[in-house]
């Protein structure tokens, strides 16, 4: 059931984007966050859209990987894309029926807030894709590591979140051994309506809860019998470098903030006829 849910797997293969340098990709992911909300084009979304799928390429990661990531938001993409088509306001009326009013500029407001959540998804199951826990936790700590000079637990936090990243896949393995269980004595998780199904589902929370803390509570001991404290100076065993590799990412960064930026100035004279369809405003 759960199978196809990516975020926090690493692809191990060798590739371009593999070996950047994971503090690179963390930049690189909150520019391209950035570039997404500052778009107000279609052009600008598509031109996100074709650097993700060049990235995607050079990670040499099954594209139906990426896509699956986006499984898990399908309810927040049509939820939000439905409150935006029928309480958008425009001035091109399409349907009325009482209180609510479809508007042309409601449907096309609608379609560019599904296409930036879409790739905003897809570039984070890129990274997690593309890297390791260990090295996302590397990465980050050194990015933060600013931070240590006013008694911000760095350290403290890069391991939370490397070891939260690191039991997303065993907790999913976990849920679906539990399903195939409750299955072989009887459960029915597909059939009746949508209170029947979260009924069935409470018998599968209570396990994987009970098996959650269960591996928190062996992970703990085992620190404790390592004599592991985050208080300690640690060093490294592999040294965070910017390489050849890390100044042609920047490059490709750097043209795609210039070319969102220029496309939003200049969007309707390219093709004036359709610009009020292409431009958000």
């Amino acid at each position: 059931m759960l199978n196809d849910v990516t975020f926090g797997q690493f692809y191990p293969v060798k590739s371009f984007v593999h070996n950047l340098d994971p503090r690179f990709k963390l930049l690189c992911l909150i520019a391209f966050i950035v570039m997404l909300f500052v778009a107000d084009s279609f052009y600008a979304l598509a031109l996100c859209a074709l650097l993700l799928f060049i990235a995607i390429i050079a990670a040499r990661v099954p594209f139906g990987s990426v896509l699956r990531s986006v499984k898990g938001i399908i309810f927040l993409l049509l939820f939000t894309s439905a409150l935006n088509i029928f309480f958008h306001k425009g001035e091109n009326l399409l349907w009325h029926w009482g209180i609510i009013n479809v508007y042309t500029e409601g449907l096309i407001f609608a379609a560019f807030l599904m296409i930036r959540l879409f790739l905003i998804v897809m570039c984070s199951a890129l990274l997690t894709l593309t890297t390791t826990p260990v090295s996302l936790t590397d990465g980050l700590e050194s990015l933060l590591y600013p931070l240590t000079l006013i008694k911000i637990p760095v350290h403290a936090f890069a391991l939370i979140m490397s070891i939260a990243l690191r039991f997303i896949p065993t907790l999913i393995d976990e849920t679906n051994r539990i399903i195939s269980a409750q299955k072989a004595r009887g459960s029915d998780f597909e059939s009746g309506n949508i209170f029947k199904r979260i009924k069935a589902i409470v018998p599968v929370l209570i396990p994987l809860l009970i098996s959650a803390f269960r591996r928190a509570e062996e992970l703990g001991d085992a620190m404790d019998a390592r004599c592991y404290g985050s208080g300690a100076k640690r060093t490294k065993y592999k040294k965070l470098r910017f390489t050849w590799r890390d100044a042609i990412g920047l490059l490709f960064a750097g043209a795609l903030i210039a070319g969102v930026i220029l496309l939003d100035m200049y969007a309707a004279e390219i093709y004036p006829a359709i610009a009020p369809y292409m431009v958000i405003s």
